[in-house]
């Protein structure tokens, strides 16, 4: 039962980092016995402000109550000592070692640890919050959701009362999502105060009591945990959002084939195959989604595609030139252009925005041996400004929020208006108004008679994005259907291997 009196009360508090202000006078509480999400886009503030909450970050302004009481954050120890504790996406577990060895760290008073009595410390911790791990088990061993509960029981061993999650669904399977929740909804029925960072609409409406919603910086608003999604994503993006349903006619009929794909065939590991006589074509002014469970030969289609992984046997061609043992360079100059699913390998963390948005065409930018920084400064510009990028030319695209490093990955490729678009898994990850971006910009190049192939496992996406879809399983295309006549129990069963190809 959800106690009246604030557990954690922010006052107030506002955080800049040079010129941008990342928390604006926020005021969040979260009481006892209640799940209390923190709710917005990447680099709405959501982090920031719970890092300051935990001592990780001081604020500029503002105060923090405990109870009634203020406190001072100086650091995570100030945090503990006051009853709080966090969990990131990122665990801090020493692998090697076991569950009960982990949760002694920094507990110890001697110089040798009892291993005896800390792994009967971690049984009674893990008895008494009803999170089943096994204290002799090493980390390593262990799937991430078993990870993540070790951290949450390492929080709660050292009498936590308030327990901050970020983003804790990030890195679970659906099956770990619902453990969690499980262990959440034990955990504030014992007293215990949650705070759920995230963007992601339908686990926020399923596990929370309230909903406060970060937008740039400053708090939309707090409402009751089961809000509509719209009016959420309303609350977030400060505008209506891109929904699924879409004119399948907004852009006229597709024209002739940009790709064409025969009788393909690619290796896997080990040997085995991962793609067998696959045949498709995708027009221009069209959007082919590709459906099915990950691992049914998806990621080698889009390598494939893009340079990455010669094909055993088949032809791929593109505007009728044949590239299917193309490089990606050859690739990139017949027009090709690739939006990969793992963004942050596309680009260079370390590098600035305006030399990221120039490195697959640095020689463009180079001339007599000598780089052009002013030109590649105002190319950064162009784009940044054309793409709504959030960041200025010289921060490195590591400081980013996602959103932001896909709109830079986008900028770059989109600018040298490609014929073909290979785009994998375009908005994992992604905040509602990232996402809607996203989609926005693929569907403008549809419009603009670009050939798109689109693999995802968002089936809403594929529906929204889609003119036509087909199913892959085994390496294999079992079924294909326009969008307008979908029949998404048979594609389930497609995808799951249970039904034939029409």
């Amino acid at each position: 039962m959800t106690d009246s009196a604030p557990a954690l009360e922010l006052r107030g508090i506002t955080k800049r980092f040079g010129d941008l202000v990342a928390n604006d006078a926020i005021d969040f509480d979260v009481r006892g016995g209640e799940v209390h999400a923190l709710l917005g886009e990447n680099g709405a503030g959501k982090t920031t402000v719970m890092r300051i909450a935990y001592g990780l970050t001081q604020a500029d302004a503002g105060e923090i109550r405990v109870g009634v009481r203020p406190v001072t954050m100086r650091s995570p120890r100030d945090a503990i000592a006051a009853g709080i504790g966090m969990v990131t996406q990122h665990f801090a577990l020493v692998r090697p070692m076991s569950v009960a060895e982990n949760l002694a760290l920094g507990r110890s008073t001697g110089l040798r640890l009892d291993l005896a009595e800390a792994g009967r410390r971690a049984a009674v911790a893990s008895e008494r919050f009803g999170i089943r791990v096994d204290p002799s088990a090493r980390v390593i061993d262990l799937s991430v959701g078993q990870q993540q509960r070790v951290e949450i029981l390492k929080a709660l061993s050292r009498n936590c009362r308030i327990l901050i999650l970020d983003e804790p669904t990030a890195v679970l399977v659906p099956d770990e999502v619902d453990a969690l929740f499980s262990t959440l909804r034990s955990l504030v029925a014992q007293g215990m105060s949650v705070v759920f960072i995230s963007h992601k609409l339908a686990e926020v409406r399923a596990i929370s009591d309230r909903v406060s919603v970060l937008r740039r910086g400053r708090l939309a608003g707090t409402v009751a945990g089961g809000t509509d999604e719209h009016e959420l994503a309303r609350m977030m993006v400060g505008r209506p959002t891109f929904g699924v349903e879409r004119s399948q006619d907004a852009a006229g009929p597709a024209g002739a084939p940009i790709l064409s794909i025969r009788g393909l065939h690619a290796a896997g590991t080990h040997g085995l195959s991962a793609l067998s006589d696959v045949s498709l074509e995708v027009a221009a002014a069209e959007i082919l989604g590709v459906a099915g469970v990950s691992g049914n030969g998806q990621t080698e289609l889009v390598d494939v595609l893009c340079g990455m992984r010669r094909p055993t046997a088949g032809s791929v061609s593109v505007d009728g030139l044949e590239l299917s043992a193309a490089s990606p360079e050859r690739m990139m100059r017949a027009g090709v252009g690739r939006i990969p699913e793992d963004r942050h390998a596309s680009l260079v963390g370390d590098l600035s925005v305006a030399y990221n948005l120039v490195l697959e065409r640095l020689d463009d930018f180079t001339h007599g041996g000598r780089i052009d920084e002013g030109r590649i400064r105002d190319h950064a510009a162009e784009l940044i400004e054309r793409f709504d990028i959030r960041a200025r030319p010289e921060d490195p695209v590591a400081t980013l929020s996602g959103g932001n490093i896909q709109k830079v990955l986008l900028a770059r490729v989109i600018s040298r208006d490609p014929r073909l678009l290979v785009v994998s898994q375009p908005t994992r990850g992604l905040d509602v108004g990232a996402t809607e971006y996203v989609r926005s910009q693929l569907l403008a190049r549809r419009a603009a008679g670009a050939a798109i192939l689109l693999v995802s496992e968002d089936f809403d996406e594929l529906l929204a994005l889609s003119d036509r879809l087909i199913v892959m399983y085994e390496g294999r295309i079992v079924g294909e259907m326009a969008v307008a006549d979908a029949d998404v129990e048979r594609i389930g069963m497609l995808m799951a291997g249970r039904g034939m190809a029409a």
